[in-house]
């Protein structure tokens, strides 16, 4: 018999296509749970995910890098799972998983045949209910996280950027220092640090568990009553709110990276949080700027001037603040400020003139699409239905973010433009390469 694979089934899983509702069902375990069901019959595939509200901005100076941290340590091993066992366990049962974190959350989840979904409940309720945090594995991650490092940062051609634009554009806020954290701070973070990071954020009420894909949702939810209502309710915790000072003139300053022979050159805005209306009217507005070789940005400096080899505009989104950036690289011994110029005036026609109908159009139905691809997946439908309710409060967010889409209006872009987009309000850096010290 040939064997599918969960690769096949995953695309199997996406045929829903987002043009329907998503329709789930959620409920509270007593511990403060949140779980979500989400019943598809389309492929005999079931995602099972963890999304904790923790990320790298929970983190105190100090002891930068534990959100990441915890990302490796706990696939570390539990009571019931033994040390390097549980990737293991889950590829032995036909399965994939993986785990990220940012700053404002950490996520993990497996993907299993259908008839695996036992197994991936049992893997989450583990990894939440008694992991070995231990010295061993604090050395062991340690050296991983630091391999890790080296491979995407440090030794990657503009492998810091975004940490070089944050540092400067945050100066109170935790977003100001990277996701992995400083290797200095890891090595001096000792294992009750370890254990009372765990206790704190890694506690049920500080989470939510979203089962989605071929599934029966009564036998589910037994299931998930048996492997996760026994873990104990962690303490409340609090969110401290942490506001910025407004950029009023601009700040510029210069970053050297040893892996490039290209420099670049930055902008960067600081922008409103995920919650807020503006945030989607951002990412509109960098589809003008950058979105394809029909973009302005794109068919002024690489098609037409030549002057550019790349050119990008994108709306970092988070939870509390976002970056809006603007980026380019020159094409041979062109003037970075000559690119700089390029893009501040592409700028200024988004805040002098409306978008075209035409361009409207267009945007309205590249970011249709762009939508509907994020989330035509089992497994982006599941983190969407996450991010949802950690983030909004609200699991049926997704089922009305496309709308909030479509209500955006050429008014609402050029507004945006006007309010976050202006030179006294941003970060200007230039990533040069290192010269060798003689």
């Amino acid at each position: 018999m040939k064997k599918i694979s969960i690769g096949f089934l995953l695309v199997m899983g996406a045929l829903p296509a987002m043009a329907q509702k998503v329709k789930f069902s959620e409920f509270d375990l007593s511990n403060g749970l949140h779980v979500v069901l989400h019943e598809d019959h389309k492929a005999p595939v079931v995602v099972t995910s963890v999304m904790y509200h923790v990320g790298s901005k929970d983190e105190v100076p100090g002891h930068t890098g534990m959100a990441h941290f915890f990302e490796h340590l706990l696939f570390e091993g539990s009571k019931n799972i033994d040390r390097g066992q549980f990737m293991k366990i889950v590829s032995q049962n036909g399965g994939q998983n993986n785990a990220n974190t940012s700053q404002d959350r950490t996520y993990y989840f497996e993907v299993f045949p259908s008839n695996q979904l036992e197994t991936g409940l049992w893997l989450e309720s583990e990894r939440l209910m008694h992991p070995i945090i231990n010295e061993v594995g604090v050395k062991t991650q340690n050296e991983v996280v630091k391999e890790e490092k080296r491979l995407r940062i440090d030794n990657s051609p503009y492998g810091n950027l975004i940490s070089s634009v944050f540092s400067k554009l945050f100066t109170k806020h935790p977003y100001r220092w990277p996701i992995i954290g400083s290797m200095e701070d890891l090595d001096n973070t000792k294992l009750p640090d370890f254990l009372a990071f765990n206790k704190k954020y890694y506690a049920p009420n500080n989470a939510v568990l979203i089962v989605a894909g071929d599934i029966d949702p009564v036998k589910t939810k037994k299931l998930v009553e048996a492997y996760f209502g026994p873990i104990p309710k962690g303490s409340a915790i609090p969110r401290v709110e942490v506001e910025e000072v407004p950029i009023t003139t601009t700040i510029v300053d210069t970053a050297y990276d040893a892996n490039i022979q290209i420099p670049a050159i930055i902008a960067a805005y600081r922008t409103p949080g995920m919650k807020a209306k503006d945030a989607l009217a951002l990412d509109m507005a960098s589809q003008i700027l950058s979105g394809g070789a029909s973009s302005r940005m794109y068919k002024k400096m690489v098609d037409q001037k030549k002057n550019a080899l790349q050119v990008a505009a994108f709306n970092y989104t988070l939870e509390d603040y976002g970056a809006y950036l603007t980026f380019a690289l020159p094409n041979g011994n062109q003037n970075l400020d000559s690119l700089l110029e390029d893009m501040d005036e592409e700028i200024a026609r988004l805040q002098n003139a409306l978008i075209s109908d035409e361009e409207f159009t267009k945007l309205q139905n590249q970011a249709e699409n762009d939508f509907v691809s994020s989330n035509n997946a089992m497994q982006g439908i599941a983190e969407s239905l996450a991010n949802g309710y950690t983030f909004h409060g609200n699991t049926n967010y997704l089922n009305t973010e496309l709308d909030r889409i479509k209500s955006i209006t050429r008014q609402d872009i050029q507004d945006v433009a006007k309010k976050y987009l202006n030179k006294n309000q941003r970060v200007v850096i230039y990533y040069l390469p290192k010269k060798e010290a003689k």
